[in-house]
């Protein structure tokens, strides 16, 4: 049985913006049972976690001698292993591995760079002057992909890791993550309800649930 590595106590609260949620909704979508091995920030620093991930974070993955790290490749690797999260066909499979690259590479960074700002930079006293550029440079890579997915129900005809990655991109936005924030994604109604889509999916509930319950139970 694979396992995966999360935090014991995420900063996020258990509101499922950890990088780990990806990895257990892609397991909840094929069915594949799991273990979790729960780190602690200190532990993430320590040799046993570096062999696994050299650069200390999560998740990582184990399944026999195979050992990964990187949420993306994770997904990748048992959409690989796995029917349901990738398209049969060549080209179908072709176009949504390149829009799992697009979440990743395209339209995650210039969130995970506001976010940063929102937490280390928030009292600086350029933070207002700076801030609308972040958001403007986000609204900008929303409105591409806006434009792209129009009517779609998903990126690319069927539900696909594609999907799974940029639902957890977009969540990334809400205000649960910081108190008091716009939710800029609510700017473009279909992305809105592209991600109420992700969220309503069963396999996405049941991961959900799976990383709250740790955090309720590190409150304990």
């Amino acid at each position: 049985m694979p396992t995966i590595t999360a935090f014991a106590s995420s900063p996020d609260e258990g509101q499922g913006h950890a990088r780990d949620m990806r990895v257990r909704w892609a397991f909840e979508e094929v069915g594949q049972p799991y273990d979790v091995e729960l780190r602690s920030f200190e532990a993430l620093k320590q040799l046993e976690h570096l062999c696994l991930n050299p650069f200390g974070s999560i998740p990582t993955y184990e399944e026999g001698p195979l050992v990964l790290f990187e949420s993306g490749s994770i997904v990748l690797h048992i959409a690989d292993r796995h029917r349901g999260l990738l398209p049969d066909d060549p080209d179908g499979r072709a176009r949504a591995i390149t829009w799992m690259f697009a979440a990743l590479n395209t339209v995650e960074p210039p969130i995970v760079e506001w976010e940063a700002f929102m937490l280390l930079e928030k009292d600086a006293a350029w933070f207002h002057d700076r801030l609308p550029l972040l958001e403007e440079n986000i609204r900008a890579r929303l409105g591409r992909l806006s434009d792209y997915l129009g009517e779609r129900e998903w990126l690319d005809g069927r539900f696909s890791a594609a999907d799974l990655l940029m639902v957890t991109v977009l969540r990334r936005l809400e205000p649960s993550n910081f108190p008091g924030s716009h939710n800029i994604v609510e700017q473009f109604p279909n992305l809105s309800s592209y991600v109420e889509r992700g969220k309503s999916r069963p396999a996405y509930k049941r991961a959900f649930g799976a990383q709250l319950a740790v955090f309720r139970a590190a409150q304990r």
